[in-house]
């Protein structure tokens, strides 16, 4: 069998394929099947699917194993919990909170597709920390009942070794953003440059001026340069809505 290297067109043929039957009973000898985890060999990836109404997993790809540590039938919601970095636990509250109110608006609007992508790190079957791409496409469907899916894509991304990976965010319709990543991609919602996040990081933490200049070795002065650039390019009036608004976008 020979796959065609990043070819996404094959996660929506699985989507496809197997809606009917609410991704129930999916054969792992399927042929769609095994050309999916083919690809998602070479491209490093794994995906799961799950009903975001009902909170079910319904089906997980194999490379679970190598990107998580656990067997496909052995993933829940709970399971990337246990993975994450320490230092991304309220990222990962906050994407909690924002896949919930995505899929009930969806279904409340009885229609819809959205897309909500962001890197993130979880600890791998080498017990090593990953950056990943996380890719959520969220879609309503009738069939076989009336409810929300989503289609969640894990891509690992450590060969970007210059793209700071944490920054990126996407979350709207565009579908296009549902690519492999390149640096586009990954600088998708970057503000910032690597020491204007740096000091967002400190104000995070609650430091002030004088705090993060002699954290970093420079002087006040630059660092409320640096301050008025971050709102001035964030368009947030004041850091405490700058905080609130990077931490619900899951970049803090």
């Amino acid at each position: 069998m020979k796959t065609n290297y990043q070819n996404y067109g094959l996660f929506f043929r699985f989507i496809n394929t197997f809606l009917p039957a609410g991704f129930q009973g999916i054969n792992r000898q399927d042929p769609l099947l095994l050309e999916l985890e083919e690809m998602t060999e070479n491209n490093r990836q794994f995906f799961f699917i799950a009903d975001v109404i009902s909170l079910r997993i319904l089906f997980t790809s194999n490379r679970s194993v190598q990107m998580m540590g656990i067997e496909p039938e052995k993933v829940t919601p709970e399971s990337f919990f246990e993975v994450r970095h320490p230092d991304e636990i309220n990222k990962h509250t906050v994407l909690r909170g924002r896949i919930f109110k995505t899929g009930h608006e969806i279904y409340n609007a009885g229609k819809g597709e959205v897309l909500l992508s962001c890197c993130t790190r979880i600890r791998n079957n080498e017990n090593k920390f990953v950056p990943l791409l996380s890719q959520i496409y969220f879609f309503y469907s009738e069939i076989p009942h009336k409810t929300v899916y989503m289609f969640e894509l894990h891509t690992e991304v450590d060969r970007f070794n210059k793209i700071q990976c944490g920054r990126h965010h996407y979350y709207g319709t565009d579908i296009s953003y549902f690519r492999y990543p390149d640096e586009n991609l990954l600088n998708t919602g970057n503000l910032f440059s690597d020491r204007e996040y740096e000091i967002i990081q400190f104000l995070a933490k609650g430091l002030n001026t004088k705090q993060i200049s002699e954290k970093l070795f420079i002087s006040p002065y630059t660092v409320n340069t640096h301050r008025s650039n971050i709102l001035q390019k964030s368009g947030k009036a004041n850091v405490q809505e700058l905080i609130s608004w990077l931490t619900e976008l899951g970049m803090l």
